[in-house]
């Protein structure tokens, strides 16, 4: 098949350090190439790809100290997609909605993949309107804020097997990855290592919006507890020897995570997930074998106790059986194909297939 996969040009295609939507497009492009498709990735002109690159800008925005406003860069690339549009069977969006106006003029099938949060007040009368746009969710309970979308599926991300080998959890330290902000609850986590007395490493991007609760909340209690060191933010090399040495990944989270990349990356090194029952995070770990869901710090403080009792192998095993990146791309080309040998408008909702998720096979 013939697949464009249109990319946010936040950061590079896969992104330098953090940026979890860029990732997941890159292990699924690269996914796709190795499984003979003919792919054309729409991105910034700085990533990495063994798909056709169409460079959209020359530099990932995030990185570029020229770029004010993100949106005339993503409505260029935009228009690239739309004269472009007949050379593929199926364009693959990752941008949100920007492109929404244009799907009803474009005759080729699409589908969009929502990467963020759908509980904001503003996207029920958006959707209300574009209601016929083919959506992918990428949990389960990131539906729940829009159920009379055109919900296709629900894919859960993958990742490449052999990006992130097991580790033994030698370290003695917990770990928290991700990004400085209040839904993440890094205070949560320097809470859980206080009470545990086990060292707390956090390895995090702080956002420029985020700045204020960094230097006010959490870099106060960074230096209040000696057992706790901001690492900043990793790459893939130094992340496969952060998860792989730690004891547990702490995710305190307190919103509706739509996914929650770092889980399975945790998972894949073999390390435990400590996770507070919000978003997606039931759906991912399998309480008790890859980890633990919890309600409370008490919980939490109880759990972590307990992570040495769980098998590495066992929380390797599940990330295998669940979670690789060959597993996301396959749904996915089953989506596609279902896309393009049905009419947009003919296409049945899908049932849900287990407990835990709506696949893409009909």
């Amino acid at each position: 098949m013939k697949i464009a996969q249109i990319a946010p040009l936040i950061e590079s295609v896969p992104p330098k350090l953090y940026g979890g939507t860029e990732r997941i497009v890159s292990y699924l492009t690269e996914e796709l190439v190795a499984l003979g498709h003919d792919v054309t990735l729409f991105a910034s002109a700085d990533s990495r790809t063994s798909a056709r690159l169409v460079p959209c800008a020359e530099h990932a925005l995030r990185l570029n100290p020229a770029v004010e406003d993100a949106l005339p860069h993503h409505l260029l690339m935009l228009d690239q997609v739309r004269r472009r549009a007949g050379e593929f069977d199926v364009l693959h969006f990752h941008i949100d909605m920007l492109h929404m106006p244009l799907l009803a003029d474009l005759d080729v099938a699409s589908v969009t993949t929502l990467h963020g949060r759908q509980d904001l007040p503003d996207l029920q009368p958006f959707y209300a309107v574009f209601g016929e746009a083919p959506l992918v969710s990428i949990s389960n309970d990131q539906r729940r804020p829009l159920p009379f979308a055109k919900w296709l599926a629900t894919i859960y991300h993958g990742l490449p097997r052999n990006l992130l080998p097991p580790g033994h959890g030698g370290g003695g330290y917990l770990a928290f990855l991700g990004r400085i902000s209040p839904e993440k609850r890094p205070d949560r986590a320097i809470d859980i290592a206080a009470r545990t007395g086990l060292p707390l490493k956090i390895a995090a991007k702080v956002d420029k919006a985020d700045q204020p609760y960094w230097q006010q909340v959490i870099e106060p209690m960074v230096r209040a507890h000696p057992n706790v060191e901001f690492v900043g933010e990793v790459d893939e090399r130094q992340k496969a020897a952060f998860l792989g040495d730690a004891i547990a990944l702490l995710f305190p989270i307190a919103w509706p995570e739509p996914f929650g990349l770092v889980m399975i990356e945790a998972m894949a090194c073999g390390t435990p997930v400590v996770g507070f029952r919000c978003g997606s995070v039931p759906e991912v770990i399998d309480h008790g074998v890859s980890g633990f869901i919890v309600d409370t710090v008490d919980a939490a403080v109880d759990a972590v106790r307990r992570s040495g009792t769980l098998d590495r192998r066992r929380v390797r095993q599940a990330f295998e059986q669940r979670f690789s990146a060959r597993r996301m791309a396959s749904d996915y080309v089953a989506l596609y194909r279902r896309l393009v040998g049905i009419e947009a408008a003919k296409l049945l909702p899908v049932r849900l297939i287990d407990d835990r998720r709506i696949g893409a096979l009909a």
